[in-house]
């Protein structure tokens, strides 16, 4: 059946709510990108949204929570994960701890882990439905395992219309990359927060709190969503760090353009990283599909600096320019 598109007001709000404790998929928008909503306490409505992204069941998801104690009944919070929510919740950060034993959420959701991650969005859309459906919504990015992020309600549609039930349009994603992931359980070093994904929180203002915040292990299992190495990919194979760009190339600009390019997407003409950020999956998708009406042979993008949320955005270019893997391998 086609998917319902819903307005974002009372009666729409309420229709998603009353699909989502149904066991059916809603996506809805966050101030990170569109969400893939299941109810994370029943199995059947995870399988399936592990089966409508095409996504590895070894990949765990988040689960969203309209406020910091719905997040904290299913996880052990410490004293470094209440400051962080103090600080950054609502908000595009995400909590990697200690599920509770009496958690209702099921093993799927964590991949079989005895952790498990937990977010409370910015939107206030997104918390009104999460809100009315009384229950923890795993979402992830409403997208096919391994494409670009969705940032509006037409770019999920266009991707998984007839494969969900629902879509919530709450506008377009104002931060437009994934939240930020620490993980807090713990590793075998002993060591502290570490940094699982780098998103709309900066890895700076995380050391505020923190103190120190250390990188994930390479090559280690997922904990937590975006560790796999390649992800957010357009069709169009990506180049980064482009000094140069030829006629048979589509850009993704940043700053004064490159000349020469077959197609033009400028993320930031003054140089804004946050304005990057917002423009970024809306890039990759229009060089996508430009490039591919224009028979271009790929897409070159130019330097971004590493520094607050540049360091998410070449995370995510990084990923997104990764050798492909297998089918079935996507986020």
């Amino acid at each position: 059946m086609p998917t319902e598109l819903l307005k974002a007001d009372e009666a729409g709000i309420a229709r998603a709510a009353f699909l989502l404790r149904e066991g059916a998929l809603v996506a809805f928008g966050t101030e990170t990108v569109y969400g893939l909503g299941a109810d994370a306490t029943n199995a059947r409505a995870i399988a399936a949204l592990f089966a409508a992204k095409g996504r590895p069941a070894f990949n765990p998801l988040i689960c969203h929570s309209p406020s910091a104690d719905a997040a904290f009944a299913d996880v052990v919070p410490d004293e470094v994960a209440r400051r962080l929510a103090e600080r950054f919740w609502p908000g595009p950060l995400t909590l990697v701890l200690p599920r509770r034993a009496c958690s209702p959420v099921v093993p799927l959701v964590a991949s079989g882990l005895p952790t498990l991650a937990v977010r409370v969005p910015a939107q206030p859309l997104a918390r009104k439905l999460l809100a009315a459906a009384g229950r923890p919504i795993a979402a992830p990015s409403a997208n096919r395992s391994g494409r670009v992020s969705p940032t509006t309600a037409a770019h999920v549609l266009a991707g998984l219309d007839g494969l969900i039930a629902a879509i919530l349009d709450c506008g377009p994603a104002v931060i437009g990359l994934e939240s930020t992931v620490i993980d807090l359980t713990g590793s075998p070093t002993g060591i502290g927060p570490r940094l699982l994904r780098p998103g709309g929180v900066t890895s700076e203002a995380i050391r505020e709190i923190c103190g120190s915040l250390a990188a994930a292990a390479e090559g280690e299992a997922p904990k937590g969503p975006g560790m796999l190495a390649s992800h957010y990919a357009p069709r169009l194979p990506l180049r980064r760090e482009a000094a140069c760009v030829s006629a048979n190339e589509a850009l993704l600009a940043f700053g004064p353009p490159l000349r020469g390019a077959g197609a033009l997407f400028q993320l930031s003409e003054a140089g804004d990283l946050t304005e990057a950020a917002a423009r970024l999956f809306a890039g990759l998708r229009t060089l996508d599909a430009e490039g591919a009406r224009c028979g271009l042979a790929g897409i070159a993008a130019m330097p971004i600096p590493k520094h607050g949320l540049g360091q998410a955005i070449n995370d995510r270019l990084g990923r997104a320019a990764a050798p492909r893997p297998g089918p079935g391998l996507g986020s």
